[in-house]
């Protein structure tokens, strides 16, 4: 018996995957529990839809971060902190604030867990920084910090 996977099933698949199970189990277990439903020819078709419009979606995000990539790359970005005489930072610029930054120069919204930044920045200077603002596509910004 054929049915429609509703959620992950350890061994028989991820969600929305189409198995083949004995009709028992399927009966008895599956269906019971709503880990499944039957693959009739409606629900197929509305599995088929839920699969297009997750294409759609998700080529939709790719292409609106491929874009904010091109906008963004070669890009500098100031950050303006208290420093000492020595220009070492009395805080630090962590991604929060190249996050800021890049919202105030560029317009263009970017989650500070995509900024990839091993330590925050300590001392004056320019820095690179590596954007991941989409699994397929990266950026890198110059980060330039500067005293108050």
């Amino acid at each position: 018996m054929k049915v429609i996977l509703v959620k992950d099933v350890k061994g028989l698949g991820a969600a929305n995957a189409v198995v083949e199970v004995s009709p028992g189990h399927a009966r008895n277990f599956l269906l019971p529990r709503g880990l499944a439903a039957e693959a009739t020819p409606a629900n197929l078709a509305r599995l088929a839809a839920t699969r297009a419009k997750e294409a759609r979606d998700a080529f939709r995000l790719r292409e609106s971060a491929r874009v904010a990539a091109e906008r963004l790359s070669g890009a500098r970005v100031s950050v303006r902190a208290k420093a000492g005489d020595s220009g070492r930072l009395f805080g630090s610029v962590t991604a929060q604030d190249v996050a800021d930054a890049i919202v105030a120069n560029f317009g263009i919204e970017v989650d500070r867990r995509r900024i990839a930044l091993d330590e925050p920045f300590k001392t004056l200077g320019e820095h690179e920084v590596e954007l991941r603002l989409h699994p397929d596509v990266t950026v890198t910004v110059q980060v330039l910090v500067e005293a108050v």
